[in-house]
């Protein structure tokens, strides 16, 4: 069960707790009529969590109103820091914005939905309104569609983008910008993962920067590929001439 899902109210503790948690990720503060009305919850049910999220700083109070606490931030931190794809793309996805100028993003598949591991880039602009652990539907999103092709998926776009090893789209989410998603692989843990690129849209039309994410995403594969075997990947298609294949 995912816990965004609204038609589903959790029992258990840690169901509640978790709920009320995504309740705050989505909104830089809350209060606690809020919270209630967001997870459908008992006002009895929430207040009572929240007084022992506060207690153990996954959750700061500011008068009347809740956000997530430091501790999250340090918990957040270290899942970052650990990921393996994470770590293994990181060197590589600062040096292809340093040549592109162009926001790049890092994402893995969870469920139906993808989710930014790192976006380099943005910082304070909010050019594409990105940052890590930002969730996007798959199916509709330009990383998602590289993502679900990293997967497998047998649908006519993800065997194109396997073919051409690229995802695109010009203005899709803001006018005069574009993204390009190129995937990576799948990992033995069932994650794919893919990265884009976003920027102004003649730079993201240009040819030389295609082949540049297509190169850090065959270069991430590689240092993937040399790690521990909890980090082995099974490629779904080849450099060369593109066919579909499982390594």
């Amino acid at each position: 069960m995912h816990i965004d899902d609204p038609q589903t109210v959790p029992k258990g503790a840690i169901q509640r707790t978790a709920l009320i948690l995504s309740a705050l990720e989505n909104a830089e503060r809350l209060t606690l009529s809020r919270i209630v009305a967001a997870t459908g919850l008992s006002r009895t049910s929430v207040h009572r969590a929240l007084e022992q999220l506060v207690e153990l700083r996954w959750v700061h109070r500011d008068g009347m109103d809740y956000q997530l606490g430091l501790r999250m931030i340090e918990l957040g931190s270290a899942a970052a820091q650990h990921n393996m794809v994470r770590r293994a793309a990181l060197p590589t996805l600062h040096r292809l914005h340093r040549i592109s100028g162009c926001v790049v993003h890092l994402g893995v598949l969870d469920g139906d939905d993808a989710v930014y591991l790192e976006a380099i880039g943005d910082e304070g602009s909010a050019v594409s309104n990105s940052r890590a652990g930002k969730r996007l539907p798959a199916a509709s999103s330009t990383i998602g569609r590289a993502l679900l092709a990293a997967m497998g998926s047998d649908s006519p776009e993800a065997e194109r983008v396997r073919q051409t090893r690229l995802a695109y789209d010009q203005e899709q989410c803001r006018k005069g910008f574009g993204c390009a998603a190129v995937p990576i692989g799948r990992i033995d843990t069932g994650q794919a993962a893919a990265l884009s690129v976003f920027g102004p849209s003649a730079r993201i039309g240009d040819r030389r920067l295609l082949a540049s994410a297509q190169s850090a995403a065959a270069e991430i594969w590689r240092r993937i590929q040399a790690s521990p075997p909890t980090g082995r990947v099974a490629r779904t298609w080849q450099h060369g001439n593109g066919a579909a294949v499982r390594s």
